[in-house]
């Protein structure tokens, strides 16, 4: 069953009128849960936006440095639609690339993402989710115009107080120089840290294994609350081996409506 026939069936039982809320009857802003959001790292939260509600994620900008070539990328963008109790639907997009190693410039691909919770949305020591999305590709300077797809499970285990792990693993399905697909396989593990109440920081490392070797990076970032709906961050990455990017850093901005 290919990602995208997955998506529909998984979109579809969402709306099946068995959860207590979905997108048309939204959850009580007193009964919200506390904001979760994806970025900054690189690790997926298993944790779903509440029914009825819209998060929007961006990161202001990003800055990537490989073997002197460098990629800035402005208002890359996850919008989020709570379906139901255990759901959400995204929306992922690059508003604009400006790639200098390869003279290429303009908005980028688009991905959509399917969350299924299937425990600690609401509570507990430990979260999990099952994370299929696809890639549709646009036609612009930037999109290699292929399809591609894959699957996350993110998992995340509450520590000593203040503390968090979170682990995930991804399969993804990619296109290749020359014109066929390859696996790749994705795997981080980020340590979280409640600074204050309103200032969290974070340490990860991510790792990419697939047929031209492997990757490996390290991040860094804080995360700060302005109120329950609104945080900003910042941090940077570091290229472990020659194969990955030299350097990288970023803004970004989570909003929930």
């Amino acid at each position: 069953m290919n990602t995208t026939t997955t998506t529909t069936i998984l979109f579809a039982f969402s709306l099946s009128g068995v959860f207590a809320y979905d997108l048309f009857h939204p959850v009580p802003t007193a009964a919200m849960r506390d904001l979760s959001a994806d970025r900054p790292d690189t690790t997926e939260s298993p944790v779903t936006v509440d029914a009825g509600h819209i998060q929007i994620e961006a990161s202001l900008y990003d800055f990537s440095r490989e073997r002197s070539d460098d990629v800035h990328t402005f208002g890359a963008t996850n919008v989020k639609f709570g379906l139901t109790d255990c759901t959400d639907l995204q929306f992922v997009f690059d508003s604009y690339i400006w790639d200098e190693g390869a003279d290429a410039e303009g908005f980028g691909d688009i991905t959509m993402r399917y969350k299924w919770n299937l425990w600690g949305n609401d509570g507990g020591r430990t979260a999990f989710a099952v994370f299929p999305f696809v890639k549709i590709p646009t036609g612009t300077a930037i999109s290699n115009d292929e399809w591609e797809g894959g699957l996350i499970l993110p998992f995340s285990i509450d520590l000593a107080e203040g503390w968090s792990l979170g682990l995930m693993a991804e399969a993804d399905v990619v296109a290749d120089d020359a014109g066929s697909h390859d696996f790749e396989f994705i795997h981080t593990a980020v340590l979280g840290h409640d600074i204050t109440e309103r200032l969290g920081g974070y340490l990860e490392y991510v790792g990419a294994a697939a047929e031209d070797g492997y990757r490996a990076l390290g991040s860094a970032g804080l995360t700060y609350m302005l109120n329950p709906n609104l945080m900003i961050d910042g941090g940077c990455r570091i290229g472990l081996n020659d194969a990955a990017e030299d350097f990288g850093m970023f803004t970004g901005i989570t909003v929930r409506f």
